[in-house]
């Protein structure tokens, strides 16, 4: 063997080297994350902690990020938006209540994490996203990771997806000023909307929807801070 190929050959060991102990490095901080930032502050639904723990959050932040990817904060992905705190996720994920059949809407797809954490519960998940290019990011990132089956549409949020409503549950991962009426309608009877309701840039509200024989009920559940809900006319 010519030394050009040996060159080669311990180019690609070096590398398959490097790969595996970072894979393993990630597969260690997000054991820890699910341990000390999930379990331990009171996520007890053993779905979320299990999406939690297999959903590899640094594959769906920009690679310059990938550092701070199991980090307790929220992590930038471009256009003023985030990657919400590991804890919001799994909070709002065990508010839903979610079991195998439903069918889940979530508003903000940014990156496509948190559609990725529904869809390790559940197959039926559709996200919505106004800025077209983290539409593109998000579905990529999904596509990437093996979660196709979920539906990522470009656009505006506020209205739903009427054409797969009703919808068992709805996250919505960003502020609005108000509860949309439009996702009201489109909750199923007996269905659950998270969403954090407030002022743009400003303490908001995490508040439980819920619909059920036809009326609608609203708890306010703890004090969050999100990027505001992007609109059309914005």
């Amino acid at each position: 063997m010519n030394c050009k190929k040996l060159l080669f050959v311990a180019g690609l060991l070096l590398t398959a080297v490097v790969f595996t102990v970072q894979a393993d490095d990630f597969t260690e901080r997000r054991e820890r994350m699910v341990e000390a930032q999930l379990a331990a502050r009171g996520i007890e639904d053993p779905a979320t902690l299990e999406a939690m723990g297999t959903v590899p959050r640094h594959e769906f932040v920009p690679r310059a990020q990938r550092h701070r990817a199991y980090a307790d904060r929220p992590v930038p992905i471009g256009h003023g938006q985030t990657i919400s705190q590991p804890y919001i996720v799994a909070y709002m994920t065990e508010l839903l209540e979610l079991e195998e059949g439903q069918r889940v809407l979530e508003i903000g797809t940014g990156s496509g994490y948190q559609a990725a954490v529904l869809a390790e519960i559940i197959d039926q998940v559709y996200t919505i996203e106004i800025i077209e290019e983290l539409a593109e990011f998000g579905g990529g990132n999904l596509l990437r990771n093996g979660y196709d089956e979920v539906q990522v549409k470009h656009a505006d949020g506020y209205y739903g997806w009427k054409e797969h409503a009703p919808f068992d549950a709805i996250m919505v991962t960003a502020a609005a000023a108000h509860i949309p009426p439009p996702l009201v309608e489109q909750l199923k009877d007996g269905g659950v909307m998270v969403i954090p309701v407030g002022h743009p840039f400003q303490t908001q509200q995490l508040m439980r929807v819920e619909k059920k024989d036809g009326e609608v009920t609203t708890e306010s559940l703890m004090a969050v801070r999100f990027v505001p809900l992007t609109r059309d006319e914005d």
